[in-house]
């Protein structure tokens, strides 16, 4: 006698068949936190994957060796080593589709997109600088990090992309920075009052939130103003999405 296989359980079994398949065409982008802090690509990791919803798998990688804020242009040039290393790592592993590098100056950047082929490399600065500048808008920076140098970078940015013209220049909050991270509550009455002043002195339509772990207190501080936020990792991920479709 022959035995039927009971509906149900034949569709959990095609199910489970053509599960992995599934899995395996859903793409991998991969963010990169060029500093050391792993609880900062949590949460940058975190933003990405609402962000991406089922669309992409956001996978972390932590930078090793460097400073847990990079906060001068030495820290950036020493970060972009590792970076490059992981990226060029993580590029040649299979359903990996973008890598976002994952700190406002977009350490390692240039010499990723140089090294790795096939795959979209995105920076959260350079994605920012797109989104704010969007329509012709007027823009401004508000950062945590007061090193002359990395500020001066942020107008060779917007010079080098086109955004002279709209870019206002920086703002930044007051206090450590490094003890500011460690405070939530502090880091975000900081960052109002930096937002507060970008707009009032500077006349900024939009105000991109300089650095990766800004990205969360800029998404809790968002209802107090009307002008947008631009977020860097959200940026970054959506243009990532794009290349992926």
């Amino acid at each position: 006698m022959k035995h039927r296989t009971h509906p149900v359980l034949a569709a959990l079994m095609l199910t489970l068949a053509t599960a992995p398949q599934a899995l395996a065409e859903t793409p991998a982008i991969v963010l990169i936190n060029p500093n050391s802090n792993a609880e900062a690509t949590r949460s940058m990791a975190d933003l990405a994957r609402g962000v991406a919803g089922d669309r992409a798998t956001i996978v972390e990688r932590t930078n090793a060796g460097v400073p847990a804020l990079l906060t001068t242009p030495e820290d950036m040039a020493n970060a972009a080593r590792g970076v490059a290393a992981i990226g060029q790592e993580v590029a040649a592993e299979p359903g990996v589709a973008a890598v976002i590098v994952a700190a406002f100056s977009d350490p390692g950047l240039p010499e990723l997109r140089q090294a790795v082929t096939g795959i979209g490399v995105f920076g959260i600065g350079e994605e920012a600088f797109h989104e704010a500048a969007r329509d012709g808008r007027p823009f401004s920076i508000v950062t945590i990090t007061p090193d002359e140098g990395l500020l001066e970078s942020f107008r060779l940015r917007a010079e080098e992309l086109g955004y002279a013209d709209q870019y206002q220049g920086v703002t930044v909050t007051e206090g450590d920075p490094n003890e500011l991270v460690k405070d939530a509550d502090a880091l975000d009455a900081a960052l109002a009052d930096a937002v507060e002043r970008a707009i009032a002195e500077k006349g900024a339509a939009a105000i991109i939130m300089g650095g990766g772990p800004l990205s969360a207190p800029a998404m809790r501080i968002q209802d107090k103003f009307q002008v947008p936020l631009v977020v860097a990792v959200a940026a970054a991920t959506r243009a990532a999405l794009a290349g992926i479709d």
